[in-house]
C-alpha cells in the first residue's frame, strides 16, 4: 500500500475544520468570546471524556500484559523526546510562559486527535496497539505537563517554599482526574457492567472533542494578525523543529535500531506507532487549556498554524520515508 496518498487525504480533511473555524471567526458567525467558551468545553467535557474512555477501553489488564513492550518503548520514546524539547527552545523565548508552551508543543505532538485520525484511515488493522503506546503519553501529558507548562501559576510561587498542597494541586485538573478515572474503571473491570447509556455520553463526548478542538484552533487564528504574525521567525523555529527535525532525528533512530539482528521491541507495528507519535504537529492542548485561564495565545496559535500547515505535506512525506527507507510489511 502506498501511505502518501491515504495520509494526505486525511491531513486535508483535518486542515478543512481549521478553515471553518477561520472562516467563523473572521466573518464574525459567532459572538466574539465564543472561542474562550469552547475552550472550557474542551478543558471541562470533551477532553476528560475522550481520555477517561481511551482509559476505560484500553487500560486492562489484559492490555498491559499482552502489549507491555509496546508500552515500555512509548515510555522510552517520552523520556527521549521530553529532554529534547527543553534543549529546543532554550534560548528562544525571554518569556517563561511562552517557553514552557513552546516546550508542551515539542514534547507532546497533537497524537490524540490527528494521530487517532491517521492511524484509524491507514493503518486500522494497529489502533488499538497505537492506543496502548500512547499511554504514557496520556499519563505525562496530563499528570506533569498540562498542569506544569500549560496551567499559569501565581507570580509569587517560585518565591516562597510551597506546601504539600500546592505541590498537589496542579495535578487536581478535570485531564488528570479522568485518567485516573480511566484506568481505575478499566483495570477494575468495572466498565463492562456499567449503564450502556453512561459509556455512550463518554464516547460521543470524546467525539465531540476532535472536530471541536480543530474549530476552535481556526476560531483562534481567525483573530490573529496573519502578516505580522507571520514575520516572527521564532514561530517557524519551533514548528519547524516539530514537523521536520523530529520526524528525522528520530526515523534515523529508528533506522539504526531496525538493523538490529532479533530485535523483538522494534516491530513494525511499533515503527508506523512511533512514526505516528514523532511526526505530528504540536497538540492543540497548547491552545485552549490557557485560553480557558484567560492567557494571550496569539504566538502558541500562530506556531501550531505553521506546524499543522506544514505537516499536511511533512506528515506523508514521513511515512512515505519510513516505507521506502525502512520497509514495513503492515
Amino acid at each position: 500500500m502506498n501511505l502518501f496518498a491515504p495520509i494526505f487525504n486525511q491531513m486535508l480533511v483535518l486542515f478543512l475544520f481549521i478553515v471553518i473555524g477561520f472562516i467563523l471567526s473572521r466573518g464574525k458567525f459567532v459572538p466574539e468570546d465564543s472561542a474562550k467558551t469552547l475552550s472550557k468545553l474542551e478543558n471541562y467535557v470533551f477532553v476528560p471524556a475522550l481520555v477517561t474512555g481511551t482509559f476505560i477501553t484500553n487500560c486492562t489488564v489484559e492490555t498491559l500484559s499482552s502489549v507491555w513492550k509496546l508500552l515500555a518503548m512509548g515510555f522510552a520514546l517520552a523520556l527521549v523526546s521530553i529532554p529534547l524539547a527543553f534543549v529546543a527552545v532554550k534560548g528562544l523565548f525571554k518569556e517563561d510562559y511562552l517557553r514552557k508552551i513552546a516546550t508542551y508543543g515539542l514534547a507532546f505532538s497533537n497524537f490524540g486527535f490527528m494521530g487517532n485520525a491517521i492511524v484509524k484511515s491507514a493503518f486500522s488493522n494497529i489502533f488499538f496497539e497505537y492506543t496502548v503506546f500512547t499511554l504514557p503519553f496520556w499519563c505525562v501529558a496530563y499528570g506533569w505537563g498540562v498542569p506544569t507548562l500549560l496551567i499559569p501559576q501565581a507570580e509569587d510561587a517560585e518565591k516562597k517554599r510551597k506546601t504539600v498542597f500546592e505541590r498537589i494541586k496542579p495535578f487536581i485538573n478535570p485531564m488528570f482526574i479522568g485518567v485516573l478515572l480511566g484506568m481505575v474503571i478499566g483495570l477494575t473491570g468495572l466498565g463492562k457492567i456499567m449503564p450502556a447509556p453512561i459509556m455512550q455520553v463518554v464516547t460521543v463526548a470524546g467525539d465531540c472533542m476532535s472536530p471541536l478542538a480543530m474549530i476552535l484552533t481556526g476560531m483562534t487564528v481567525g483573530k490573529i494578525p496573519l502578516l505580522n504574525l507571520f514575520k516572527k521567525w521564532r514561530l517557524y523555529v519551533v514548528a519547524l523543529f516539530r514537523v521536520v527535525a523530529y520526524p528525522l532525528l528520530f526515523l534515523g533512530i529508528f533506522a539504526l535500531l531496525a538493523l538490529l539482528p532479533e530485535n523483538a521491541f522494534v516491530t513494525d507495528t511499533f515503527l508506523v506507532c512511533g512514526t505516528c507519535m514523532v511526526a505530528m504537529p504540536m497538540g492543540l492542548t497548547s491552545i485552549f487549556v490557557p485560553v480557558a485561564y484567560g492567557k494571550d495565545t496569539t504566538e502558541v496559535a500562530g506556531m501550531v498554524l505553521i506546524s499543522h500547515l506544514l505537516s499536511v505535506l511533512t506528515i506523508p512525506l514521513a511515512f512515505a520515508l519510513l516505507q521506502a527507507g525502512i520497509g514495513i510489511a503492515l
